[in-house]
């Protein structure tokens, strides 16, 4: 049996998501499980998810996924490469994942292959460092170096799922993993595009809640059950700006040489980021100081969101100790019960045990647990906010009875 497996945020689970997982089995097989490697409390772009990592969990399930797997927070609010390495080590981890699927714009493998393989290269190294004078961004640098050595391949990088889809290309081969790459075509409206759409993408589906607009079409019936009830609840959505003075507390209260664990760059971006810290009053003003042509919003939201939690993203090379179950089918629990043979990492169903797993799986997963803790702060209803949560957390299991286990 194939088993695919995707590398997401699912914030929220929309009709892209569905199709893709229909696409994934359409092309492998019916019988083909899928495992998704899925964000924990907060999320590339620099930002808290939508709503909790169970209830988004649930949403996947109920979409077709048939395991959920958690990426914990400085591999899930890293850059691409940091993102597509933490997500691929987990998936790899697993033993079982024969593919790794992903969207993109281009859906073809070999553009993304000859630009993979050019990132990679010497003669890439000297070109970059030479293109990246004049302030220019490090995304416009590196596609003008790949364009001088791989001609029009390199159009793909303008793309954001493409460049995504290429650093997980970069993931497998340097883990010399066996998992089979799968270019599944995007559909619907772009990435970040508020275009109406039958299947709109995650950006407009986030704007229309926080707009107070009519969402519920937007979304898959299940999707949008979930999350009525996470609102109801008092439980979502869940933003950034929902704990704004806390936030601002916190990067108030640090040193210019606190910000430097969180330049991923290494390029002095800390220097700037402090100024603008004790420039602005809320934090759209400080990202909107801090923010030039060689410095994306997305970059300095990532190291906004870092700084305020206290966790730099992962190092290159490091990766995720343990593979911390969300949520599982019928077909995944099934899957679970392979792994326990297969995996590479230990498996996590029952957080109360992770103490038994030793000392490195014990501090990451304790870092994440504080983050869930300060994650909780977001939500509408702060009496909803209770911490210490994580380590009674049940994985969702769809098709269980109730009293089962």
């Amino acid at each position: 049996m194939a088993v695919a497996g995707i590398i997401a945020e699912y914030n929220p689970f929309h009709r892209g998501h569905a199709w893709q997982i229909a696409e994934i089995r359409r092309r492998l097989g019916e019988d083909t499980a899928v495992a998704v490697c899925m964000s924990g409390s907060f999320v590339q772009r620099g930002d808290f998810a939508l709503l909790g990592k169970h209830a988004r969990a649930e949403m996947a399930l109920a979409g077709g996924a048939d395991l959920v797997l958690e990426l914990p927070t400085p591999w899930s609010a890293a850059g691409a490469e940091g993102f597509a390495q933490g997500g691929a080590a987990l998936l790899d981890g697993t033993g079982v994942a024969t593919h790794l699927a992903f969207g993109c714009e281009c859906g073809d493998l070999e553009p993304l292959r000859t630009v993979a393989e050019c990132l990679d290269s010497p003669a890439y190294h000297a070109l970059l460092r030479q293109f990246a004078g004049g302030g220019v961004t490090f995304a416009a640098a590196r596609q003008a170096a790949v364009q001088a050595l791989a001609g029009e391949a390199a159009e793909c990088l303008s793309r954001p799922n493409n460049a995504l889809a290429v650093e997980y290309l970069r993931a497998l081969r340097e883990r010399g993993s066996a998992m089979e790459p799968l270019a599944l075509p995007r559909v619907g409206a772009g990435h970040d595009s508020g275009e109406e759409s039958d299947c709109p993408s995650a950006s407009a589906i986030r704007s229309r809640i926080f707009a107070g607009g009519d969402w519920k079409a937007m979304l898959p019936e299940a999707s949008a059950a979930i999350l009525s009830r996470e609102m109801e609840a008092g439980r979502a959505p869940v933003r950034l700006e929902n704990c704004q003075r806390a936030v601002l507390f916190q990067l108030r209260r640090m040193g210019e040489e606190d910000f430097r664990p969180y330049d991923g760059g290494n390029e002095g971006l800390y220097h700037r980021f402090y100024a603008a810290v004790h420039s602005g009053a809320t934090i759209e003003e400080i990202l909107s100081a801090a923010k030039t042509r060689r410095y994306p919003m997305a970059r300095l939201r990532r190291m906004l969101l870092q700084s305020c939690l206290g966790v730099p993203q992962a190092r290159r090379g490091e990766t995720p100790p343990y593979l911390r179950v969300l949520g599982a089918s019928e077909r995944g629990r099934a899957l679970l019960g392979e792994m326990r043979r297969t995996a590479s990492l230990p498996v996590i169903t029952k957080p109360g045990h992770v103490r038994r797993l030793g000392a490195e799986v014990q501090r990451v997963f304790d870092q994440e647990a504080r983050c869930t803790d300060l994650y909780a702060l977001a939500y509408p209803d702060l009496g909803q906010a209770a911490p210490e949560g994580e380590y009674a957390a049940a994985p969702v299991m769809a098709g269980l009875k109730k009293g089962s286990t």
